[in-house]
């Protein structure tokens, strides 16, 4: 197994087209996997497709025929790792890697080892050993584990076995107990925070998309805040939040989350569901595309079927075609707002349009009040929108821009229930 810090220099990534699977899915997943030991940090010393022949081998997952032209383009290209799209089990990666000579490791591991470095905070770091350890949970087989090599190889009765291999769960067990209690209490701050912010109920807007649309170069645009941002797979793991002024003074709080990809594992979905939660919180779904890429659509029917699973499909939702600096002359489907992340092009006439989602939900009224009650004043001015202010004698007025639910709030508390 491969140590968290360290992977090899040069992959060669594989790929066998399924029986139910067009050229064309094969192709994008094939690069897609590309693209992953990219953002791993992997020189990519090649790759190779083949076609669905017979059933996947169960002792090396390609058959004997498929083994040999990879060892002979290992052998061309000098690459140290094999990358494999398919989930591939223990045994056939121990037989794959002795047969090539090279590590073998399949497409999860690779995402996994992405997270752990891609995770900063507690909670991020949290999750990705607990995906990790599912993922080892799964692959213990009879036999010497990695959790024996750990250990030295110590065994049961003169070696391993079924009895050492129940020592390992119970230890992987014990682990995730321990890391699912902690979780608990970093989601409970979590919680806290996300709970105050709803007692300053600001609009949530949530930045979607599929990896590597320009989230992340987005929310930096919007908000000057320095989040990671790098041309890569996952650069946002954990979930990211900040405030944001519209064109019309109304404050929102936006979220940047975790870029979605074709066919995530489970175990992974579930580990940063805490990102995805502010998902379901949001008034407004930006949902950001990389119109520069020829495959859009896929992107746009993947991250769709993500939100759907969520129960986030019925939450309002704005497109935006990002990267239309790459395009001549950008064709864009009715009713989506084009940009530029890079460059900037096209970031007011957004706004602007988020404004006009939001005012669908703001009222505007002619309010007086004490001017002795300046907390429930300054609880509005945090709240919305004050025009036309005016202090006369004892009495404070204006004309206040609030959302319906703000509205109802200020209401109760002027009858002093709130």
């Amino acid at each position: 197994m491969i140590e968290q810090s360290l992977l090899p220099g040069r992959a060669l990534c594989a790929h066998r087209r399924a029986r139910d699977e067009d050229t064309l899915s094969a192709e994008t997943v094939l690069e897609e996997l590309t693209l992953l030991a990219d953002s791993a940090g992997l020189e990519v010393a090649g790759s190779r497709l083949f076609p669905h022949a017979a059933p996947f081998h169960p002792g090396t997952l390609f058959g004997p025929g498929q083994v040999e032209l990879l060892k002979e383009q290992i052998a061309a290209t000098g690459a140290d790792l094999l990358l494999v799209d398919h989930a591939t089990t223990p045994i056939q990666a121990a037989n794959l890697s002795k047969a090539l000579e090279v590590e073998v490791m399949d497409r999860t591991a690779l995402i996994l080892w992405i997270f752990a470095q891609r995770a900063r905070t507690r909670e991020g770091k949290l999750q990705v050993e607990l995906a990790r350890l599912e993922y080892q949970m799964g692959r213990l087989v009879r036999g010497w584990t990695h959790l024996e090599r750990q250990r030295g190889g110590i065994g049961v009765r003169g070696g391993p076995g079924e009895t050492q291999i129940e020592l390992d769960r119970r230890m992987i067990r014990d682990r995730m107990d321990r890391i699912k209690d902690d979780l608990g209490k970093v989601k409970r701050h979590r919680d806290n925070q996300r709970q105050g912010r709803k007692q300053r109920p600001l609009p949530g807007i949530a930045l979607v998309g599929y990896t590597n649309a320009g989230k992340s170069t987005l929310f930096h645009r919007l908000t000057e805040k320095g989040v990671l941002i790098a041309d890569q797979l996952f650069a946002t793991l954990d979930p990211t939040v900040c405030g944001l002024d519209l064109p019309s003074g109304q404050r929102i709080v936006l979220s940047d989350t975790v870029g979605f990809i074709r066919h995530l594992p489970h175990m992974l979905v579930a580990a940063f569901r805490a990102t995805l939660e502010e998902v379901l919180e949001a008034r407004l779904l930006l949902h950001v595309v990389d119109i520069s890429d020829p495959e859009w659509q896929r992107s746009v029917d993947a991250v769709e079927e993500v939100l759907r699973e969520l129960g986030a499909d019925e939450i309002p939702v704005l497109m935006v075609a990002n990267k239309i600096d790459r395009l001549p002359e950008p064709v864009l489907p009715e009713g989506w707002v084009g940009i530029s992340a890079l460059t900037g092009e096209g970031i007011e006439g957004l706004l602007q349009v988020v404004d006009a989602h939001l005012e669908e939900d703001r009222r505007t009224r002619p309010l007086s009040l004490p001017v002795a009650d300046g907390a429930t004043i300054a609880w509005i001015k945090s709240r919305g929108k004050v025009e036309q202010e005016q202090i006369e004698e004892l009495e404070w007025r204006g004309i206040v821009t609030l959302t319906v639910e703000d509205w109802g709030r200020l209401e109760r508390m002027l009858r002093g229930n709130d």
